[in-house]
């Protein structure tokens, strides 16, 4: 596996492995990979002569006040599963060798106002710069993302549409928990009582799900999810409930 810190070394790697007619698969991550990231990498594996990882904490979709420095990283981690995941080459360029004198980004209109973007408002703005010139740099076959980031993955579907950049978008499941917690980087982050209550969204979701599957107005949607939530004690009346009030349940089901 080759572990490539430029953009013109990786270029000529790439170069040649279109000499060779081979089909390339690309996963872009921003690293602390886990077993979801690895899912991703199977599915690369599976369907493409070779695959490679771009490893790179994106400073540009990071808010003021976000966790950019904090984010967690572990380099050698990492190269550890590319590598036993059967990853042909990692790229992981330092932020002064990937943007040098920016200037430059590429934005969406619509599809990047509400849910995560609505809070965060220069975060999509940030994935579709760094992804078109991951794009750029290494014209893949196919590129790699999983659906828990629903609406990420519906604005790098469109853009890739929108600006012919001819690369197939292949959208992979969600991996979980035992406990149905959706693997994330971030996970990290929650204390001992957060971590035990966090199941219950995905829970409360499920609920959700099947009532609408029977047939369930949207509108009686809301009682079901936030009695879920209210049923689990560390959570109580919390922000959670909050947030499920003012999102539309009908988008968070299409989804």
């Amino acid at each position: 596996m080759k572990i490539v810190k430029t953009v013109d070394e990786v270029r000529v790697i790439v170069k040649e492995w279109k000499k060779e007619g081979l089909t390339v698969g690309l996963v872009p991550t921003m690293g602390f990979l886990h077993a979801g990231h690895k899912s991703l990498i199977d599915e690369a594996r599976k369907n493409n002569d070779v695959v490679i990882v771009s490893i790179f904490v994106n400073p540009t979709q990071f808010g003021p006040g976000e966790d950019y420095e904090s984010y967690p990283r572990d380099e050698e981690r990492d190269f550890k599963l590319c590598e036993e995941a059967g990853v042909d080459a990692v790229f992981t360029p330092d932020p002064e060798e990937f943007y040098q004198n920016h200037k430059t980004y590429v934005t969406i209109e619509d599809l990047k106002d509400n849910l995560c973007g609505k809070t965060r408002p220069i975060h999509f703005r940030g994935v579709l710069t760094v992804l078109t010139k991951l794009f750029n740099i290494f014209r893949p076959t196919r590129a790699y993302f999983g659906r828990k980031d629903a609406q990420q993955f519906l604005i790098v579907k469109k853009a890739v549409k929108d600006l012919n950049f001819g690369i197939e978008i292949v959208p992979c499941p969600i991996k979980r928990e035992d406990d149905g917690l959706a693997i994330s980087s971030r996970n990290v982050y929650l204390s001992d009582e957060e971590r035990k209550a966090a199941p219950v969204l995905h829970r409360a979701l499920e609920k959700g799900k099947a009532a609408i599957k029977k047939g369930m107005k949207a509108e009686d949607l809301i009682k079901i999810i936030e009695d879920e939530i209210n049923g689990q004690s560390s959570l109580g009346n919390s922000s959670a409930v909050i947030i499920l009030r003012n999102l539309s349940v009908k988008v968070v089901f299409r989804l």
